[in-house]
C-alpha cells in the first residue's frame, strides 16, 4: 500500500480487476485544500460507497481491488495528466483554492500521486491479466450546480470503443429490475482516461459502471451490490473467454 493507491485481494491470472479511482476521500495533512471539511464527506472529494462495495467483492477468490489511496480533490485519477481537471479548481460548484498552484507545485503533485497510481495499476495489468477490468464509479443523484436535473438510474454503463462488456452487461442489469443508463450519467466517450490508458489502448476488455450513490451509501446497499456486480462481472467474463 501506497498514499497513491491499495490493492485488496489477490490479483489472479485470468481474474476480474476492480480498479476505483475515486475511492478514497484522505487529504494528507501536508495539503490544504482551503475548503470546509464537510465538503470531503461529498461526492465531489469521493464516490460514495464504492470502496466498501469493492472491498467485499475482493473477499471472493479470483477478484482483486485496485483503490485510489487519495481524494479526488487532491488529484483526479480518471483524467489525462495534461488537464487542469487533474487538480481541480473548482468541482460542483465549489472553489478548491489550495489547488491554484504554480507549476512546480503541480509537477510534484502529480508526481507524488497520479504517476505512481498509473505506474502501479500498468504494472499489475501487466503482470497479471485478468479477464475483465471493472471500473467502479459511484454518481449523486442531484448535482448541487443542477438542481433540477435528476438523475433517475440506478447505474449507468460507461465505454468509450470498446463496447465488448457493456452489451453484456446491458441486458444483465435491466434483469435485475434497475433504470440503466447506456452512456448515462455522462458519456464514457467523454470521459474515460484511466480506461482509455490501461484497458483500451491495450485491447483489454472493461465495464464502466457507475452506482448511484444512495443505492451504496449503506452497508445494506454495498452488500448488495457487491453480490450483484460480482455476479454480473463474472458471467461476462466468461463470455468473453468463450
Amino acid at each position: 500500500m501506497s498514499e497513491a493507491f491499495e490493492i485488496i485481494g489477490v490479483p489472479r491470472f485470468g481474474g476480474i480487476l476492480v480498479v476505483c479511482d475515486h475511492a478514497s476521500n484522505s487529504v494528507p495533512d501536508n495539503i490544504d485544500l482551503g475548503i470546509d471539511s464537510a465538503l470531503l464527506e461529498q461526492h465531489i472529494a469521493v464516490d460514495i460507497g464504492v470502496a466498501a462495495v469493492a472491498r467485499r467483492m475482493a473477499e471472493r477468490a479470483g477478484t482483486a481491488a485496485f483503490l485510489a489511496g487519495t481524494s479526488r480533490l487532491v488529484c483526479d485519477l480518471n483524467r489525462d495528466e495534461h488537464q487542469p481537471a487533474v487538480i481541480p479548481a473548482a468541482s460542483d460548484g465549489y472553489a478548491i483554492p489550495g489547488n491554484a498552484l504554480d507549476a512546480a507545485a503541480r509537477e510534484a503533485r502529480l508526481a507524488r500521486f497520479f504517476r505512481p497510481y498509473h505506474a502501479a495499476l500498468a504494472d499489475l495489468l501487466d503482470a497479471m491479466p485478468p479477464s475483465l477490468i471493472l471500473s467502479l464509479h459511484s454518481f449523486t443523484p442531484r448535482l448541487a450546480s443542477d438542481p433540477g436535473g435528476a438523475r433517475p438510474w440506478h447505474v449507468g454503463v460507461l465505454y468509450n470503443g470498446d463496447d465488448r462488456a457493456p452489451r453484456l452487461a446491458i441486458p444483465l442489469l435491466e434483469a435485475e429490475n434497475l433504470t440503466v443508463g447506456d452512456q448515462q450519467p455522462y458519456s464514457g466517450r467523454l470521459l474515460n482516461a484511466t480506461m482509455n490508458r490501461h484497458a483500451e489502448a491495450e485491447g483489454r476488455p472493461y465495464l464502466g459502471i457507475e452506482v448511484r450513490q444512495d443505492e451504496i451509501g449503506d452497508e445494506a446497499g454495498q452488500a448488495l451490490w457487491a453480490e450483484r456486480l460480482a455476479r454480473i462481472a463474472n458471467l461476462i467474463a466468461v463470455s468473453l473467454d468463450c
